[in-house]
């Protein structure tokens, strides 16, 4: 293996350690396969990417890690780090990977896969060689996290009211770096997942203020799609926008500092950026739900939501959701609950290696 760096900073989520037993329970009723093991799996973002390994038949997810993507050239290097490091806890016991599925925030069809969000780029043939795997997998992130969602449990996730019901069709939502949208369907055959870009349509308004927003956006982006505005990349676009809207001048401000100022109160303009956040996400969400005929649940995923806490539950989101006219009993009945286990896109990769079985 080669040398990895050696000032590598792998970071440990805290929470992803108490997750762990609610998804290692949901792997352990899907892996039963003839897929030799080990397993490497990997959830890889614009910012981070989340490893974990899976050892043998109902062994659940185990030693996993977070590490940052502009730490490393490619996710090979990543890899290769992910798994120096479990040599040297496992050591006699550690056996080189036999299958990979990789999550992957960006499209895939391809041999080579570029990152949307990110400078990562790679070739499937490569990694598959590098790593000197008998089968890999690359999938759609959101894809894995839709196929997570058939077992995720009340532990898992925080509903709005009722919980999604594990049957028909679900779908899922997600503002993290990037916004990642997916869908799973129940069939007669199991479940299937639908990959899909939806985070790339184009944002729609649904009130004279949501409309001066976007106006704005539009200054600095010909094209407005849900990602701009609603995503880790885009909450600096709308807290311009929306300031622009208030007459007021904008600073230069991150996500971080834009949530912890909106969440704290004593700065107006940010307050009102995460109530747009709240509203915009919530009418996008109601048309995803409607799109695809999601009826028995809509998640939310990705890494921004959890951040507001209680603030996204009292927000305006689910107000929105529903408020599409007519249609408006129709999303009334559709739940909608936010996923706080950080390792269902994991779980959902390895369902991935068990379905490549059929």
């Amino acid at each position: 293996m080669p040398a990895i760096e050696r000032d590598v900073r792998i970071r440990l989520a805290q929470q992803e350690l108490p997750a762990m037993t609610t998804a290692n329970s949901a792997i352990s009723t899907l892996t039963n396969t003839t897929a030799p093991y080990p397993w490497l799996i990997a959830d890889i973002g614009g910012s981070n990417a989340r490893f974990g390994w899976v050892a043998a038949s109902g062994a659940g997810i185990t030693h996993v890690q977070t590490l940052a993507v502009s730490d490393f050239a490619t996710p090979i290097a990543a890899s290769e780090a992910y798994l120096q490091r479990l040599q040297q806890q496992t050591g006699t016991t550690y056996q080189a990977p036999r299958c990979a599925a990789f999550a992957v925030a960006t499209a895939v069809g391809q041999d080579q896969i570029s990152f949307t969000n990110s400078h990562w780029s790679f070739s499937q043939a490569t990694v598959k060689a590098a790593l000197q795997l008998d089968r890999f997998i690359v999938l759609n992130d959101f894809e894995a996290l839709a196929l997570s969602l058939p077992c995720l449990n009340a532990a898992q996730v925080r509903a709005h009211d009722a919980l999604p019901q594990h049957t028909g069709t679900l779908a899922v939502v997600g503002p993290g770096t990037g916004l990642g949208v997916g869908s799973v369907i129940e069939t007669r055959h199991g479940w299937i997942a639908i990959p899909g870009e939806g985070g790339h349509a184009t944002l729609a308004a649904s009130d004279d203020f949501e409309a001066s927003v976007l106006a704005h956006a539009r200054a600095e982006f010909s094209h407005v799609s849900a990602e701009r505005l609603l995503s880790g990349i885009g909450m600096p676009v709308l807290y311009r926008a929306v300031a622009r809207t208030l007459y007021e001048t904008p600073q230069e401000l991150s996500t971080e500092q834009i949530v912890e100022r909106g969440l704290s109160g004593q700065d107006t303009v940010c307050a009102k950026t995460l109530d747009c956040f709240c509203a915009l996400l919530g009418s996008f969400c109601g048309s995803i739900a409607l799109t695809v005929g999601a009826r028995s649940g809509l998640y939310i995923g990705g890494g921004i939501v959890p951040r507001l806490g209680d603030y996204f539950f009292q927000s305006r989101f689910r107000t929105q959701f529903e408020a599409k006219g007519r249609l408006h009993p129709y999303l009334q009945q559709i739940p909608t609950a936010l996923i706080i286990d950080t390792l269902a896109a994991l779980s959902g990769a390895a369902f991935a290696i068990e379905q490549s079985e059929v």
